[in-house]
C-alpha cells in the first residue's frame, strides 16, 4: 500500500460537533453485565477487587462494561464527529484508501457491502480502520484524517497505553499470573493490527430488514484480544448468553462495552470466553437512524504464538491447549480471519469454517 507523506494541514478544522441521539423507549431484554469502575484500579486493594468482579464475566459471558476510563464525553463525541465527516466523503475518495482485504489487511477503508450476509444480500456497513501511528504501519489516508492526526493518535494512545493495560492486568490477576503476563505483547510500539475503527450501519427500510431477518451482522466472535465499543445509544448489539438466548447490550451512559476475543480464548484454552455477538436492526423508534460506531480493537504482536498460558487456574481446571494452536502466530490468525470474512454467506443456522491449519470458527444467525 502506498504511503502518504503529507503532514497535518494548517487549514482550520471543522468543529466536529456530534449530538448523540436519545435511547430507545422500548422495553428490551437487556443482558445483566458487570460494570468495572477503573477509578478503583490504583486504590488500595482495588486491582484485586476489580479482578474478583471480572472473573465470572470473562469466564461465562465474555462481555462487561467499564467506567471512569480517563476520556471525557467531549473527547468521545469528537471521534464520532470524525466518523460522521469521514463517511460523508465521496465514495471515490474513500475507495482511494481501500484496505487490502483480500490479503487479510484491515488498515484503511472497508466499503459498503463487502460481506455477503445471505446469498445475494450484502451488508449495510462501512468501516475505516486507523492503525497505530508506527513507521511500519504507515499507509495513505483521506486528508480529513491527516488533519486530525494529533487528536486521533492521542485518543488511540490513551486506550492502548492506559485503558487496555489496566484490563490486561486484571485478567492476569484472574488467571493468577504475574500482572505483566498479558501486557507484554500488547504495547503501543509492538507491530500488530491494533486499530481505532470508525464505522456506520446504514438504516434499511422495514421491507429490507425483513429480507435480512433483521440482521445487520451475523453472530460471530472477534479476532484479537479485546474489543472496546464506545457508547452508541442506538440499540442493536446483542450477546449470546450461556443459556443460548440472545440478549440486548444496553448502551450504558458513561461506559465502554468490552468483550473478550479469540486470542485470549486460545491462550486460556477456552477459560476466557470469546463472546458470540451480533448486530440486529434497532427497535422501531430508532430503526430509521444510521448507527455510527467508534471502537478500539486490541490485537497482539504479530509474532506471538497462540499457545495456552501456564496458568494455575487452567491447571486446576484441567484445561488443555486446543489442538494445532501452538503453531499459529497471532498475526497469521488475524489475517486469515479478515480474508475469511469475505465469503461467509449461508442460508441459516450456525456455519463452521476452517480459518487456518485446521482451526475452525462458527457463525450464527
Amino acid at each position: 500500500m502506498a504511503t502518504q507523506t503529507q503532514t497535518t494541514s494548517a487549514r482550520s478544522k471543522p468543529s466536529l460537533q456530534y449530538q448523540q441521539v436519545a435511547e430507545s423507549t422500548h422495553d428490551l431484554d437487556w443482558a445483566d453485565l458487570v460494570t468495572l469502575d477503573l477509578s478503583q484500579f490504583d486504590t488500595a486493594g482495588g486491582k484485586q477487587r476489580l479482578a474478583n468482579q471480572l472473573r465470572d464475566a470473562v469466564h461465562n459471558v465474555g462481555f462487561f462494561y467499564i467506567t471512569n476510563f480517563g476520556l471525557t464525553q467531549s473527547q468521545i463525541d469528537r471521534q464520532f464527529g470524525i466518523a460522521k465527516e469521514l463517511f460523508a466523503l465521496p465514495t471515490e475518495e474513500k475507495l482511494r484508501h481501500r484496505a487490502d482485504l483480500e490479503h487479510g489487511h484491515y488498515s484503511g477503508y472497508r466499503p459498503l457491502g463487502s460481506i455477503e450476509l445471505f446469498p445475494g444480500l450484502r451488508d449495510n456497513v462501512e468501516m475505516y480502520n486507523v492503525f497505530k501511528y508506527l513507521p511500519e504501519l504507515e499507509r495513505s489516508h483521506p486528508q480529513m484524517i491527516l488533519d486530525h492526526r494529533d487528536e486521533i493518535e492521542t485518543f488511540q494512545r490513551h486506550i492502548a497505553e492506559d485503558t487496555v493495560q489496566k484490563l490486561l492486568t486484571l485478567i492476569a490477576i484472574v488467571l493468577e499470573l504475574p500482572e505483566d503476563a498479558l501486557t507484554n505483547g500488547h504495547k503501543y510500539n509492538d507491530v500488530s493490527d491494533c486499530h481505532l475503527r470508525y464505522m456506520i450501519y446504514h438504516a434499511r427500510t422495514p421491507e429490507e430488514n425483513a429480507k435480512y431477518d433483521n440482521l445487520y451482522s451475523r453472530g460471530h466472535t472477534d479476532f484479537g484480544s479485546l474489543t472496546l465499543l464506545f457508547r452508541q445509544p442506538i440499540a442493536a448489539l446483542q450477546v449470546l448468553m450461556p443459556d443460548g438466548k440472545w440478549k440486548w447490550v444496553k448502551p450504558l451512559p458513561g461506559s465502554i462495552t468490552v468483550n473478550i476475543a479469540d486470542v485470549l480464548d486460545f491462550w486460556t484454552a477456552g477459560y476466557l470466553k470469546s463472546s458470540i455477538h451480533r448486530v440486529v436492526a434497532p427497535p422501531e423508534d430508532q430503526a430509521h437512524l444510521d448507527r455510527a460506531g467508534v471502537l478500539y480493537f486490541l490485537r497482539p504482536a504479530h509474532d506471538l504464538r497462540l499457545k495456552a498460558l501456564e496458568s494455575p487456574v487452567l491447571e486446576r481446571l484441567g484445561l488443555r491447549q486446543k489442538e494445532g494452536m501452538d503453531g499459529i502466530k497471532a498475526g497469521d490468525w488475524v489475517r486469515a480471519r479478515v480474508k475469511g470474512n469475505l465469503d461467509r454467506a449461508v442460508e441459516g443456522g450456525a456455519k463452521e469454517k476452517e480459518v487456518i491449519k485446521g482451526v475452525k470458527v462458527k457463525y450464527y444467525d
